[in-house]
């Protein structure tokens, strides 16, 4: 089948934005007098979970199950000062995109292949990332944006990628998917994409069985 599309997800894919959001989870517990820390270890324990809140859900059940649980309401107003935050420290500026990154989506454009994003993050969160990497939004860059509050089930379930599928009208057959993470793998596997997967720095002791390519970056990386 002939190549049509490109499907990327963003954190740890387009970027290595995992310390900025833990930077700003951190930031929001302490404007909040909550005595939660999440340092690098934990972190890269509790991303397993994904979605902000959800992550910070299975944190409370696993770590503080003998307190007084915050509801998803109060959960969920934590991630939306959250969310803020990440937004406020990537337009301060030194985020990088990943090596090969702006090169294979340029590449692609001038090729005529369409691009979509499909990740469990907020849509805030990525157009903070192309404005801080590329001073555009979202939207200059990618056809399709389907994010983590368009769907029900987040990765590893495959609703994100077959929502980008749906919106693009292309079959998998048609597209190929860029992941970091054994979630997001497990996710694009299950609409019926072939992957490629660049380990970030907290994915890269994950399980990538089943990927189509497993590259260290995507730095000329041949479409």
């Amino acid at each position: 089948m002939t190549l049509k599309a490109l499907i990327f997800d963003v954190d740890g894919t387009l970027a290595e934005t995992e310390e900025a959001h833990r930077q700003a989870f951190n930031d929001t517990f302490k404007a909040n007098g909550i005595d939660w820390f999440w340092d690098v270890p934990l972190y890269s324990e509790l991303l397993l979970t994904t979605g902000g809140k959800e992550r910070m859900l299975a944190y409370q059940a696993a770590y503080h199950s003998d307190r007084p649980q915050m509801s998803f309401d109060e959960i969920a107003e934590l991630h939306r000062q959250k969310t803020a935050r990440y937004v406020e420290i990537l337009a301060i500026g030194g985020l990088q995109l990943r090596a090969g990154v702006a090169d294979l989506i340029k590449r692609a454009g001038n090729a005529g292949l369409r691009l979509a994003i499909a990740t469990t993050t907020s849509r805030p969160n990525v157009d903070a990332l192309t404005k801080c990497c590329w001073g555009k939004p979202a939207t200059e860059l990618f056809e399709v944006i389907a994010t983590g509050e368009q769907v029900t089930a987040k990765k590893p379930a495959p609703d994100l990628f077959e929502l980008a599928l749906n919106q693009l009208q292309l079959s998998p057959e048609n597209c190929l998917a860029f992941e970091d993470s054994r979630n997001g793998l497990l996710s694009a596997m299950g609409a019926g994409l072939d992957t490629i997967v660049t380990p970030c720095i907290y994915t890269k002791d994950h399980d990538f069985t089943g990927a189509l390519r497993v590259i260290s970056t995507l730095e000329g990386f041949d479409i």
